[in-house]
């Protein structure tokens, strides 16, 4: 099991918290909270090593496009980039939706 540990400068505000995803076979989960330090924090916990480079580089495009301050943890099963990359937009569009039940 790899942990890596990433900061992303933020702009924005998330709205609420956000879970989706599983850790299943070639999934992940992503848990999102919302908060006011002006960065993202994100954590990733993964049983595939040697991947550093391929996840800075996901979530660098991530949040070049979506300068969120939040809270970020990913727990990966083996997902590819493209997976990756939509299950962060997926919980960016439910800790954005702000009718969404607020834990």
């Amino acid at each position: 099991m790899e942990k890596l540990n990433f900061r992303f400068p933020a702009t924005q505000m998330l709205e609420s918290n956000a879970h989706v995803g599983v850790v299943g076979s070639g999934d992940l989960e992503i848990l999102m909270e919302p908060s006011d330090q002006g960065y993202a924090d994100v954590t990733v916990r993964t049983g595939t090593t040697g991947f550093n480079q391929i996840w800075e580089k996901v979530l660098e495009r991530f949040f070049s496009h979506h300068a969120i301050s939040a809270t970020i943890k990913i727990n990966d099963f083996g997902a590819t980039p493209g997976v990756v990359s939509l299950r962060l937009s997926q919980a960016l569009e439910v800790g954005r939706n702000a009718g969404y039940i607020k834990k």
